[in-house]
């Protein structure tokens, strides 16, 4: 028996989990290990610690075993299917319909390792070059799809790909939030090929130049009008724009997690999978304690 890790699934999370994994086999070779205990290693140490395969702790089960278990739950679609349930449940917990029918999407850029791999490029807009996360959440910020691809594919194309691969699974959706880069060819696909109701957020106007407002003043002071310049310059600092910072804080949650920080991976199956593993590695802790 282990000494347990801080990041180790408790009793009330593994219960919430247990239920919606694959069931075991039961011809062939006993396991050897607990189904707990590779995702231990998967989702609570892997992700969340950041470590390469090769270097999980001999505690936990052999890497190449955990490794299998993990290969194979992407091919079959295991984290995706497990995400799904679990967010219907926290939705239901949370006093919400388990369908959501409004989603924000946006993507983020993020650099790549020197490992190789499929689809990698450059992203004017982010100096970045590597991989964009694009996602598709609903309004409490949980994940409703993912799909990775190269950084130099346009928001407007990256979009599609994400929606089309979306249609499948969570094609209940109304209305569609979106940021101004989409606009154009995106959005407009959006409404047309899958009749979505889309609002752009922008950014707000640009401030107003302290010497620009005063001479503003001074000319309506002259017709008779008397302004406080001060008023005419729109507020400073950091303003939250409305549903954007939804999506925002979900890549935040996933930048946690130090495997993350990153895309480590060759593969983009791979870096979808470990997205579907954080969040539901978030979903499942806060099940527990609903």
């Amino acid at each position: 028996m282990r000494k347990a890790c801080q990041s180790d699934l408790t009793d009330a999370e593994w219960s919430c989990l247990e239920p919606h994994l694959p069931v075991p086999k039961t011809t062939g070779r006993p396991k050897l290990h607990s189904t707990r205990e590779i995702i231990n290693a998967i989702f609570f140490y892997v992700v969340r610690g950041g470590c390469a395969w090769r270097l999980l702790p001999n505690d936990f089960p052999p890497w190449k075993t955990v490794y299998h278990y993990f290969r194979q739950w992407t091919i079959d679609g295991t984290f995706e299917k497990l995400n799904a349930v679990l967010r219907e449940h926290l939705r239901i917990c949370l006093g919400r319909n388990p369908r959501p029918s409004a989603g924000i999407a946006d993507s983020q850029s993020v650099k790549t390792t020197g490992v190789g791999g499929e689809a990698r490029g450059y992203d004017g807009g982010k100096k970045i070059r590597g991989r964009k996360r694009h996602l598709l959440v609903d309004t409490e910020g949980l994940v409703l799809k993912a799909k990775v691809h190269s950084a130099k594919i346009p928001e407007q194309d990256g979009l599609k790909m994400l929606l089309k691969s979306a249609r499948a699974g969570v094609w209940h959706l109304k209305h569609l939030w979106l940021d101004a880069g989409y606009e154009g060819r995106g959005k407009r696909w959006a409404e047309e090929a899958l009749s979505l109701s889309v609002e752009v957020v922008r950014k707000p106007a640009k401030p107003t130049p302290e010497k620009l407002a005063r001479i503003w003043a001074e000319e309506w002071a002259k017709e008779g009008k008397k302004v406080d310049w001060q008023r005419l310059m729109p507020p400073k600092g950091f303003r939250v724009l409305p549903r954007r910072w939804v999506v925002e804080r979900t890549f935040s949650w996933l930048s946690q997690n130090r495997r993350m920080s990153k895309d480590y991976e060759r593969l983009c199956a791979t870096a979808e999978a470990f997205i579907y593993a954080a969040m539901a590695r978030i979903m499942v802790r806060r099940l527990a304690r609903a």
